[in-house]
């Protein structure tokens, strides 16, 4: 399951494959346009320079918060601070939308900006350890990867971000390793 939280997370790219490229997406238009669309936000695209100074500050904040998390660390007054500190400046009204049996309450943001933009990743991150479930925070198990995922299996134990990419890839690497090993040991 990919949440907001988690996407932003991610728009830092490391080739799962192994190459060694990696790339910041966060300033690309291309990528912040279907951020914004996928999550049905709105702000400036692209993303002026200051607004994507602090959104890379954020990220490497949270995603070390998300790094502890998936360690079995828990939550201090930093990281609190560090959620509310980006909920802060948002404001939002809100309104009752619908008709008999079927009103929903709705938060409309004030603005349509990065700000928003942030405020809206603080909380889903907070729905997450609302939840109770920061043990379902996972980076994944190809080091090549190091996505941050939700867990979001029965049993807990998802350790790859896909399991059709990521987690054949390491499959594929530990039969090659068992055989090459199996081969050194026919050789002696």
């Amino acid at each position: 399951m990919e949440t907001l939280w988690s996407d932003f997370l991610n728009s830092e790219w490391h080739d799962w494959r192994g190459s060694g490229r990696s790339e910041d997406r966060l300033e690309l238009p291309v990528w912040q346009e279907r951020f914004l669309s996928g999550w049905q936000l709105a702000a400036l695209v692209p993303m002026p320079a200051e607004e994507a100074l602090a959104m890379r500050r954020f990220r490497e904040r949270l995603h070390a918060l998300a790094v502890k998390l998936a360690e079995g660390g828990g939550m201090d007054d930093g990281d609190w601070q560090l959620l509310n500190e980006h909920l802060a400046p948002d404001a939002v009204t809100r309104r009752l939308i619908g008709g008999p049996g079927d009103v929903r309450l709705e938060y409309i943001p004030m603005t349509e900006d990065w700000r928003h933009v942030r405020a809206e990743i603080a909380a889903s991150f907070g729905e997450t350890l609302l939840a109770g479930d920061t043990g379902r925070i996972r980076v994944c198990d190809n080091p090549d990867c190091r996505w941050i995922f939700y867990d979001d299996t029965r049993n807990r134990t998802k350790k790859y971000c896909d399991d059709k990419m990521c987690g054949n890839l390491m499959k594929v690497r530990r039969f090659r390793a068992r055989k090459k090993a199996g081969m050194e040991r026919d050789e002696d």
